[in-house]
């Protein structure tokens, strides 16, 4: 039986945490259970995976690929990702000393922060920005430094940006197309980015794992195929969205080799590998035909589309996303005092979630009628949430 002796917890939380929150996007997936509302909040899929990648994940299974792969990644794997690459991008990779598979996206980009980050390093970060870039940032002991994009475009400031990088910049993070706004960087953007990270001598961290879901003739640019990024590069990306399979958490990070023998050394020791079955499944996913992922495209623009006529509908001032598969919503015409008090009221009251704005902002404020919805959900499962969602002036306080 443990000791329920009185003893100061806090002797036992280390100050890298201390600023830590729990996640707000994973918070409300909970709420959505406990008042079962519809979950447009967490980005995950609730139709299923393609039927011939399961295939393919149970023929690696019953082909007895269950022991631990290489430790940054399989073979077979790693060269079908440096296939894609040259294929979707004219990029060349060497799958022995410039690719890592990691247990996804996640694993990717802390590994990649603990192998270059020391305390006291600055790193830039657009802001609104996915909620774990800040944690992630804080558990290096580096400072963020934040840069604005502006609704309703999600264009920045380049002087703002300019200003944010200093002789301490380490890395700037860049994550094209963009949770939560929907931004595509252009290429003239990422073109000024990219003068930026070779004056201060930074990296270009960026994260791509929505990079085929894209929207009115939007094109992704990897920043590493610009002139003079290929050896300040690192590119994180998993087969979670592209696929839908959130759950099978592989992913990898692309990198100069020098910097690849730090990330490899991190992730050793972070997780040893990911599933071996798994990975070998990612054989079959990265050999498909560009028909996917045109397919995969237009197939989310019509889920899109679906739900920002039922978001404008119900009053919402919507912000139109180019890419990946989230709407951000302005919601100072419902009648509520900031994006939390909305979104209780909207799970417990409604029955749909979403996630609170300011979640994605750093300052006290930021987002404050800020809300944002996902629609990688079946089309019954919007329609459901568009029915609720009309209620929304009705059920206001």
């Amino acid at each position: 039986m443990l000791s329920d002796v009185s003893i100061p917890r806090t002797r036992f939380r280390a100050q890298r945490i201390a600023r830590f929150t729990e996640s707000v996007i994973r918070e409300m997936t909970r709420l959505a259970v406990r008042h079962q509302a519809i979950n447009l909040a967490q980005g995950f899929p609730d139709f299923p995976a393609p039927a011939s990648l399961k295939q393919a994940a149970h023929d690696a299974i019953d082909a007895d690929i269950n022991q631990y792969a290489i430790t940054w990644g399989a073979k077979p794997f790693r060269d079908a990702i440096a296939a894609k690459y040259r294929r979707t991008y004219a990029l060349e990779l060497d799958p022995e000393r410039e690719i890592t598979v990691c247990c996804g996206a996640t694993e990717g980009m802390v590994a990649s922060l603990l192998a270059i980050l020391d305390p006291g390093d600055e790193v830039v970060l657009f802001e609104p920005f996915y909620e774990n870039y800040g944690p992630d940032t804080q558990l290096c002991g580096a400072q963020p430094r934040y840069v604005q994009l502006r609704a309703p475009d999600w264009s920045f400031d380049p002087d703002q940006l300019r200003r944010a990088f200093t002789p301490r910049t380490k890395a700037i993070i860049l994550n094209s197309p963009n949770n939560p706004t929907g931004k595509v960087f252009t290429r003239d953007e990422l073109s000024y980015i990219a003068g930026l990270c070779q004056e201060f001598d930074a990296l270009a961290i960026t994260d791509e794992i929505y990079e085929h879901i894209l929207y009115d003739g939007a094109v992704h640019v990897p920043i590493a195929t610009l002139p003079g990024m290929r050896e300040r590069s690192i590119l994180i990306n998993s087969m979670s969205k592209t696929y839908s399979v959130t759950g099978w958490r592989v992913g990898w990070v692309l990198a100069p080799p020098d910097l690849t023998d730090s990330i490899r050394k991190v992730h050793d020791f972070l997780t040893v590998g990911a599933a071996a079955p798994l990975q070998q499944a990612g054989v079959y996913a990265l050999g498909q035909s560009d028909d996917y992922y045109r397919h995969l495209a237009g197939e989310y623009q019509g889920r899109r589309d679906f739900l920002l006529q039922a978001l404008q509908e119900a009053g919402f001032q919507c912000f139109i996303p180019r890419g990946a598969y989230y709407v951000m919503t302005d919601i100072s015409g419902l009648g509520f005092a900031s994006d939390e008090a909305f979104v209780q009221h909207l799970i417990s009251k409604v029955g749909v979630a979403a996630v609170p704005g300011s979640s994605f902002y750093s300052q006290k404020g930021g987002g404050l009628q800020q809300v944002r919805f996902c629609f990688c959900k079946k089309y019954e499962t919007l329609e459901s949430a568009g029915h609720r969602l009309r209620k929304v002036n009705v059920t206001a306080p």
